[in-house]
């Protein structure tokens, strides 16, 4: 079946590219509808949604954006355009994918598009700063593809081609098994992880909530989990959360490289979606295996995951610190909200003999913690291990009674 392909990009400097990926696309069986975002120059050949298109979906002319004589200022009119257009094509059925190409400019305006649309529509962005430190994590929304522009920045080449090639194949490919989602899913209860070597519980956790009727989508927080979590729970897209991993919270706070952002353990809270919440993990600070090491950290015990990703101990008054910014956020908290402590490690690597044992820093955590929190969220001091099944049976021991009082509520209201 054809579908419709959405190319994003500047036709004035880009004319040739472009082309060649909707040929591409089109070769496949598709049809490939080019979106041209370009201000000033002259285009070869008239596209068939043209800048001065996007131009009014914004609000303006062409010719008053291109009066703003401000580069940055006129492309993100142009991308006010481009958002309106991708929505209306998306909500008319006559878009089943994006494909974007460009720069710093042509990036800068695809992540705004891509933001905006669902969950599931396939989104790809061939840039020449793809996995750069330019692109700021917060603006990678959670199902984006990007490809990096090899020797594209002035017409064709063989090298170029070869990348153009790959990503008209991916979106195409994407687009052909993309069907929008079902109405009726099962209800979704995220949970938050980190892997297997240092977090048990979903063997339990997992089928558990699957026996009783629930989707379980899990979530690694290595910095972009936690961000796309944070962003699925503000576009509705999750009904309860077991935020049992909390390690990004306290990298973020103890200034690490591994961050979900500041807003991190707050969007559930202020949604007012249930929520268990452990904090688990804070025994870790995530450091870069690659990088070396700030010399403030040189001498504490360091547990190396693998090349990518190593955690650091963190001491207790770190952890102390770590409980005082955890309740600030809970506390923010308008639903059901339950906090359990493992008072006996909060991950593997926090026990007898491993890098991360420290039984007074989970100590120091508590009593923070309990200073700080609002008496109206339940805290659970739990005489067990963060991966024995007793945590997780009491995890969801308070989920079921939790979403049992929402429902007798639910049933009061009506």
């Amino acid at each position: 079946m054809s579908k419709k392909i959405v190319i994003i990009g500047t036709v004035d400097t880009k004319a040739d590219e472009i082309k060649y990926l909707k040929q591409k696309i089109e070769d496949r069986g598709h049809q490939a509808l080019v979106m041209d975002i370009g201000v000033l120059g002259e285009t070869p050949y008239e596209p068939e949604i043209n800048n001065r298109q996007v131009a009014e979906a914004s609000g303006a002319s062409l010719d008053e954006i291109a009066a703003y004589n401000d580069e940055d200022k006129a492309m993100q009119k142009m991308a006010e355009g481009a958002v309106k257009l991708s929505m209306d094509l998306y909500d008319n059925g006559d878009l089943d994918g994006v494909l974007a190409i460009g720069g710093t400019m042509g990036t800068d305006l695809a992540l705004d598009v891509m933001a905006v649309l669902p969950l599931g529509v396939p989104k790809l962005i061939v840039s020449s700063v793809a996995f750069s430190h330019l692109i700021p994590p917060e603006r990678i929304c959670a199902d984006l593809m990007m490809v990096l522009w090899a020797g594209g920045l002035w017409g064709l080449n063989s090298i170029c081609n070869q990348v153009l090639n790959s990503a008209a194949g991916a979106i195409s490919g994407a687009a052909e098994v993309y069907t929008r989602e079902e109405e009726t899913r099962r209800p979704s209860v995220a949970v938050t992880s980190l892997g297997q070597s240092c977090c048990r519980y979903l063997t339990w956790l997992k089928p558990g909530l699957e026996e009783r009727g629930y989707e379980v989508v899990v979530f690694h927080t290595v910095g972009m989990g936690g961000r796309a979590l944070e962003s699925l729970i503000a576009n509705g897209r999750i009904n309860a959360l077991l935020d049992l991993s909390a390690v990004e919270v306290s990298d973020h706070a103890l200034g690490s490289i591994v961050s979900a952002g500041e807003s991190r353990m707050e969007t559930a809270g202020k949604m007012g979606i249930p929520q268990i919440v452990a904090p688990s993990c804070i025994d870790g600070y995530d450091v870069a295996t690659w990088q070396p090491l700030p010399p403030q950290f040189t001498g504490r015990p360091l547990h190396v995951h693998n090349r990518l990703i190593s955690a650091l101990s963190t001491t207790k008054e770190e952890k102390a610190m770590v409980g005082k910014v955890m309740a600030e956020k809970l506390n923010k908290s308008v639903g059901p909200t339950a906090v359990i402590i493992p008072l006996q490690g909060l991950s593997e690597w926090d026990r007898p003999g491993s890098e991360l044992y420290d039984p007074e820093g989970i100590i120091a955590f508590t009593k923070a913690f309990k200073e700080k929190i609002k008496p109206e969220i339940r805290v659970i001091e739990l005489d067990a291990h963060l991966n024995d099944k007793s945590f997780s049976d009491t995890v969801l021991s308070i989920f079921d009674e939790m979403m049992s009082e929402l429902h007798v509520s639910s049933k009061e209201r009506s």
